[in-house]
């Protein structure tokens, strides 16, 4: 067996622990008794202290070595060793007590999130979230940075990303989106009352089940359930999971949260199965997946030709509510731009400034210039400073998003990140494929996905977030692509 063989061999045992701890939060999530906590928490503990043993094990660092001195390599070989290499220099700066600490502690803070926030007090979850964000000050000083803490972080999702420079990306969405804002104001408000009405719960999902199947989502390497909040895990790109949840009062809660969530699981389920375990077979980075979930929500999902085919279906879905309406009135419904409290709801374009507030707040608890006793007032304040709105209790505002809980902090930004990289990437989907649009609106989604497949997917983390962009397009992150997008559309739907 080659050096490489026996590296990859190696590195697939550390990821099949890693995937069995996965199904276990997996379970937690959706099917595990609120009694289970304590014993969950153990458990992925051990699990998280074995794939980190093997991970940093000497066994591993000499077969890393060895590849790495290996000159019969080929290209994809020796890319997988360079990133193997620098994952593990990585992971050799932490104990394998902080490991299975911040392990449990993920544990017991999603576990008081999720009673806090069907409890709607913070107060519940303040205390447990405090020793997150100390454990992710401690994780920041292990890892070492040369400017901002946050900087330590961003680099698990955002490989390169720093503080400094969100800080200009942010102005520029700022100073972009107010122009298109204002003009939108300035008109009378899309009515979207026709998706304010009671829809079947098992309607919607039946819906969402036959949108998951147009947009090429594998149900044989895959499966929907129902969760607090909406996410996607993979085990394998053959075992790819998304949920989604049901607001009997707003079908798009559901159908949105069920196309984004696909969009996560097609890039997972397009990744190369040769390459399991191994860092070509996991995603390029967190912007980069979060572009393919937004392109598939709102390039593809809130655009017209999407409704020129689907209209129909939703209309037989859903006949006592909108057999009355017409096609259009249900497409400017959908993308109603209006200041709102919920960032998986809001419109594509105040949405930004949901990630922005998110990113200020993770920055100043990082640098401490911030406190967890501090952050429900600052959240509130900060809602209406941006978007106009207070929001009236807990669960619709300080505890809405899972992130914190999971130890999730400096993934915010990439959401923001990936939609600026999912128009850039429709648009030259729409040069690279003749009529892209005239085929969706037949319901033909193929073409599209195939073209992800080639100039995405494949590649896993071959390439950097900003490198792959230059590749598919032909320049690095350009957000006036994203305003080009939004003035076209927005202004065929406010008419000015």
């Amino acid at each position: 067996m080659s050096t490489f063989e026996q590296l990859k061999t190696e590195a697939q045992r550390i990821a099949d622990v890693k995937y069995a701890a996965a199904v276990l939060n997996w379970d937690m999530e959706i099917n595990m008794p609120a009694n289970g906590v304590e014993a969950r928490s153990r458990q992925l503990a051990t699990l998280s202290g074995i794939a980190f043993e093997m991970g940093t094990s000497e066994k591993f660092s000499n077969l890393l070595q060895a590849a790495k001195d290996d000159a019969s390599l080929d290209a994809l070989q020796k890319r997988n060793v360079e990133l193997l290499w620098s994952d593990f220099q990585k992971a050799k700066k932490f104990s394998q007590e902080f490991v299975e600490e911040m392990s449990m502690t993920v544990s017991q803070t999603f576990a008081a999130w999720e009673h806090a926030k069907k409890a709607n007090d913070f107060s519940l979850y303040a205390p447990q979230l405090e020793k997150m964000i100390a454990l992710k000050r401690k994780q920041a000083e292990i890892i070492g940075y040369e400017k901002h803490p946050y900087d330590a972080l961003l680099d698990d999702y955002e490989p390169g990303m720093t503080a400094a420079v969100l800080d200009e990306y942010f102005n520029t969405v700022r100073s972009g989106l107010k122009p298109l804002l204002e003009k939108i104001k300035a008109q009378p408000q899309v009515d979207n009352s026709c998706l304010h009405q009671h829809f079947d719960r098992q309607q919607q999902w039946d819906y969402s089940i036959a949108i998951l199947k147009q947009m090429g989502y594998d149900f044989g390497a895959g499966r929907q359930d129902i969760s607090t909040h909406p996410f996607t895990t993979n085990f394998a790109a053959t075992d790819v999971r998304v949920t989604t949840r049901i607001n009997e009062n707003d079908m798009t809660d559901c159908l949105f949260s069920a196309i984004h969530e696909g969009g996560h699981a097609l890039y997972e389920q397009g990744l190369l199965t040769g390459n399991y375990g191994l860092p070509l077979g996991e995603a390029a980075s967190l912007s980069v997946h979060e572009s393919q979930s937004r392109l598939w929500e709102n390039n593809v999902g809130r655009a017209l030709p999407f409704w020129k085919y689907n209209f129909e279906i939703a209309q037989k879905t859903f006949p006592a509510q909108f057999s009355a309406i017409s096609q259009h009135t249900l497409y400017k419904a959908i993308n109603r731009v209006e200041p709102s409290f919920i960032r998986t709801q809001a419109d594509e374009l105040t949405y930004h400034f949901h990630i922005m507030i998110r990113f200020d707040i993770e920055k100043a608890l990082m640098e401490g210039t911030l406190n967890v006793t501090d952050l429900k007032n600052y959240w509130n304040e900060q809602y209406q400073k941006y978007l106009g709105i207070t929001p009236a209790d807990d669960a619709t505002g300080i505890l809405q998003d899972v992130h914190w809980s999971h130890g999730l902090l400096g993934y915010f930004p990439t959401y923001s990140l990936g939609s600026a990289y999912a128009a850039q990437y429709y648009r030259q989907a729409e040069q690279d494929i003749p009529g892209l649009n005239d085929l969706i609106a037949k319901g033909d989604n193929a073409p599209l996905l195939t073209w992800l497949r080639e100039k995405i997917h494949v590649h896993g983390r071959f390439y950097n977030s900003q490198d792959l962009c230059e590749k598919v397009t032909g320049e690095k992150l350009n957000f006036n692509h994203f305003l080009k997008y939004a003035e076209d559309k927005y202004s065929g739907i406010y008419g000015f």
